[in-house]
């Protein structure tokens, strides 16, 4: 009774870093060459092939496991604004986008590790070499690697987004960009700034979630400060009670009272909750109906004023305004 033989049990003619196309030629013709050549004809392509094709299979697997948790946090509803949900939305892609790169980069990372190894190359001291080399990057190249970290961490805690008007200190504008490595605003004048990400110390986030109109209305010191208020209080809720306005206002104004005591009048403040990036727009619009409310109602928005004193010198010699100026002498 013939036993077959295993193909792990390779003949003296194959090498163990021989596919087994090697042993099954060799067993099948005998002939030592063409075993070797079906190894590099046949075996190796072969199992690159799978290799390859296994990093690709489990590339769409990972990918296809971040798109359904990114699709489950966009449906997911939540209570309150309808700007939170949108603004939970637009972080759950950008993680996702960033997971899947380095899901991505990782996997046919260990892939093109493991073809070179089936090619028969020795992989230990290229890994070796390469971490050599990836510490001397990293020593010499801080700076990239720290605008890289902060870019990842400014995405995991979500401070900022496109679309959002912030403060970078150097920089204030609206974000048109947020990579890894720099983030691009574009102030009101339509000045383009780039960023590096290592180098933002502070932001402030001007739009996010909600924001806050912030009003000091100036009013002279011979008006009745009540009716003041109380008018303020009406121009406030008629815009905040506006179809035009009412997902723009979110919550009920409020009249904070006397802000400061100036050199031209008095400065009272007034507030009003508005959804994200409408502060401006609202601003404007409550000024405009302050203005015609005052004028209706005889408030006066006083002046600025300034008393100038003014001090006649003795006029002096040659002094157009003197009398003994003489013309100069002819030539």
């Amino acid at each position: 009774m013939l036993v077959p033989t295993p193909l792990l049990d390779m003949p003296t003619q194959c090498r163990e870093t021989d596919s087994w196309t090697c042993a099954a030629v060799y067993d099948w013709t005998g002939n030592e060459v063409a075993a070797r050549a079906a190894t590099w004809l046949i075996g190796k392509p072969a199992a690159i092939v799978g290799l390859l094709l296994g990093a690709l299979v489990v590339r769409w697997l990972a990918t296809k496991a971040v798109d359904r948790v990114v699709q489950r946090a966009e449906m997911t509803p939540l209570p309150g604004a309808r700007a939170v949900h949108t603004r939970r939305a637009q972080r759950a892609r950008s993680l996702g986008t960033l997971l899947k790169s380095i899901l991505t980069t990782v996997v046919f990372g260990i892939a093109f590790v493991m073809v070179l190894s089936e090619i028969g190359v020795d992989v230990a001291p290229i890994l070796a070499s390469a971490g050599v080399l990836g510490l001397a990057i990293g020593f010499g190249a801080q700076n990239l690697v720290k605008d890289f970290l902060s870019g990842v961490m400014m995405m995991v805690e979500d401070q900022y987004g496109v679309g959002d008007v912030v403060d970078l200190g150097e920089a204030v504008g609206t974000v048109e960009a947020v990579g890894l490595r720099v983030t691009r605003l574009r102030d009101v004048n339509g000045t383009v700034w780039y960023v590096r990400n290592g180098e933002i110390l502070r932001v402030g986030n001007q739009s996010q979630n909600w924001a806050r109109t912030v009003l000091d209305v100036n009013v002279g010191y011979t008006e009745d400060l009540v009716r003041v208020r109380r008018i303020l209080a009406e121009v406030a809720h008629g815009l905040w009670e506006d179809e035009d306005y009412r997902d723009v206002v979110i919550e009920e104004p409020e009249v904070w009272g006397v802000e400061n005591l100036g050199p031209d009048g008095v400065v009272v403040r007034v507030t009003l909750k508005t959804a994200p990036l409408e502060q401006w727009a609202v601003a404007r619009e409550m000024r405009q109906r302050i203005k015609g409310r005052f004028d209706h109602e005889g408030i006066v928005i006083p002046l600025p004023q300034r008393v100038v004193w003014h001090h006649d010198a003795p006029p002096r010699p040659g002094d157009p305004r003197s009398g003994d100026q003489r013309p100069a002498p002819a030539e």
